[in-house]
């Protein structure tokens, strides 16, 4: 049980610095008005990259291996990772049915929501984009993979910093001062930790579906990778830019896994 309660913790407070680099992102906002499409693609697709090698190397690879240990079969392993995957891809799609959000450039997306302010509707698309990266985290460090952990957070955190600043700045040009757009990016950032907690307590309350929760993480991040970044990212001329951004972003991720995991 303490060692359960320790891991929970450690999940926590990982994700929560993972959630701050938000911040970190969004304090280029005091010095520059504005990034240009070519920039901004390239940062996000390099962010997109990051999350799809942590879902495979930090999350499918573990989730695998953990289940063909505690079933003593690839294939019964190999099926609970794939329901994992497909539960979690299920339940962002369907969350995202039934909450209206809007994209930084994509626009508007769910139910209407004439009647909500604009900046809820970013701030839900953001919680929708940090909560399953937050909770990847939390299930990083499932079975007392610590070390899988760190690496994880240390990816979803170098992901985050791009991201906060495309938040802030979208911010910004719906007519919000710097300080408010900053503040409103760093506590988007926070719904990380919460996702965080959720991950780690549902592994250390149910480690025989560890594989199947490992998979679902992983579900949610590739949705939103193939739902919502990727088509971001390849709205303008810049295609080609993007995907070699998502590259750079993949590989540095896996160097990290590869180096430090």
């Amino acid at each position: 049980m303490t060692n359960d309660i320790s891991i929970v913790w450690l999940g926590a407070l990982a994700s929560l610095l993972a959630g701050l680099a938000t911040g970190i992102g969004a304090l280029a906002v005091f010095f520059i008005k504005s990034l240009s499409d070519r920039l901004q693609d390239s940062m996000l697709a390099g962010a997109a990259g990051v999350m799809l090698a942590a879902s495979f190397f930090s999350l499918l690879l573990p989730g695998l291996e953990h289940g063909e240990a505690l079933l003593g079969s690839a294939w019964a392993a190999t099926l609970l990772v794939i329901c994992g995957i497909l539960s979690g891809a299920g339940a962002l799609y369907y969350i995202h049915q039934k909450l209206p959000h809007e994209h930084f450039n994509l626009g508007p997306e769910g139910p209407d929501a004439s009647h909500i302010r604009r900046i809820w509707l970013f701030i839900i698309a953001i919680t929708l984009h940090n909560f399953p990266e937050g909770m990847a985290v939390g299930v990083g460090f499932a079975g007392g993979d610590v070390q899988n952990g760190y690496v994880l957070a240390i990816g979803i955190g170098i992901q985050n910093i791009p991201e906060g600043l495309a938040v802030a700045l979208s911010l910004m040009a719906i007519q919000y001062s710097r300080t408010r757009a900053f503040t409103i990016a760093l506590l988007t950032g926070l719904a990380e930790p919460i996702g965080g907690v959720f991950g780690a307590t549902l592994v250390s309350l149910a480690e025989p579906i560890m594989p199947w929760t490992l998979g679902f993480a992983a579900g949610a991040m590739l949705f939103i990778i193939t739902n919502e970044i990727i088509p971001e990212t390849h709205r303008n001329k810049y295609k080609t830019l993007a995907t070699f951004s998502l590259l750079i972003g993949f590989v540095v991720m896996m160097f990290l896994d590869a180096t430090l995991g």
